[in-house]
């Protein structure tokens, strides 16, 4: 593995340093006698799920910078949350490094990032457009890369911080009909896995939050409405109860709801009965 350090301003930060065992990664009132509160940088805030953890964050006194698409919805949320707003496409050339400018101009320091930003799309792979193929791999997977390797030096130099992905079930079962999105969220969830390993000991936490069917905007916007009759949506504000429990008890991984992990570990058990059995239900 290369052991190539992130680019991190003017200084190099390298995560194969001595391990600095400074706190626990679970983000809590800040440990250096100061009154500060925690801030917090979250991307697809504009709606559903992002917009769903602004409020709660907010709710629990954190000082917020909000990043979506929709400047107009995403000014709504900042507002009601307190917020600071920076619409932008994450896909365009150097909104990573933008953004992480105005989160640190505003805040100073960022503690938690909660990566949300994701759009889908729904029908056959050969049927994809080449557009659409690219812009799921650019919102979904590669954006929030280029993000967390902006951000992520400065948590390890001050020896804290938290990073929550969000991914889906289909990430870690594959769906049919979301190939490409499929995709991206395993691409994702093996990301959070392997950086965690990366991050042990320095002070900075990876958490992966896996939802099923979520209740927003995001199925009409995929082109396809959830039609399922089973599972039902959940609302957003529960993966929302979800990120704030990865962030205070420093979980690692949180299904919503908890038992959508039993397929991925029937998947991982017994692969050949689930494909099977994945082949007769979807």
């Amino acid at each position: 593995m290369s052991q190539a350090p992130f680019r991190a301003g003017a200084a190099d930060v390298s995560f194969t340093q001595t391990p600095v065992p400074l706190r626990e990664s679970a983000l809590g009132p800040p440990t250096d006698g100061s009154e500060r509160p925690s801030a917090a940088l979250v991307t697809g805030a504009s709606s559903g799920i992002g917009a769903a953890v602004a409020s709660r964050l907010s709710a629990e006194g954190w000082r917020l910078v909000l990043n979506g698409r929709d400047a107009a919805s995403l000014h709504r949320v900042a507002e009601q949350a307190r917020a600071s707003a920076f619409p932008m496409d994450l896909t365009r050339p150097g909104a990573e490094r933008q953004l992480a400018r105005f989160a640190l101009a505003k805040v100073g320091r960022v503690d938690l990032l909660v990566a949300g930003a994701g759009i889908g799309w729904a029908g056959e792979f050969s049927a994809m457009p080449p557009s659409a193929l690219e812009e799921v791999i650019e919102v979904d997977l590669l954006a929030t890369l280029r993000l967390v390797r902006r951000l992520v030096p400065h948590m390890v130099e001050g020896g804290s911080g938290r990073v929550v992905v969000i991914g889906s079930v289909a990430g870690a079962v594959g769906v049919r009909g979301e190939a490409v999105y499929s995709a991206a969220k395993a691409a994702l969830g093996t990301f959070a896995d392997a950086l965690r390993y990366e991050l042990r000991g320095t002070g900075v936490g990876i958490s992966h939050v896996v939802p099923g069917a979520v209740d927003t905007p995001f199925f009409e916007r995929r082109g396809a409405l959830y039609r399922r009759s089973w599972p039902k949506p959940v609302p957003p504000e529960r993966v929302a109860d979800a990120v704030w429990t990865a962030v205070s008890r420093g979980r690692d991984e949180i299904y919503v709801p908890g038992w959508l992990r039993l397929p991925v570990r029937v998947r991982g058990a017994a692969p050949t009965l689930y494909r099977r059995l994945a082949a007769v239900f979807g």
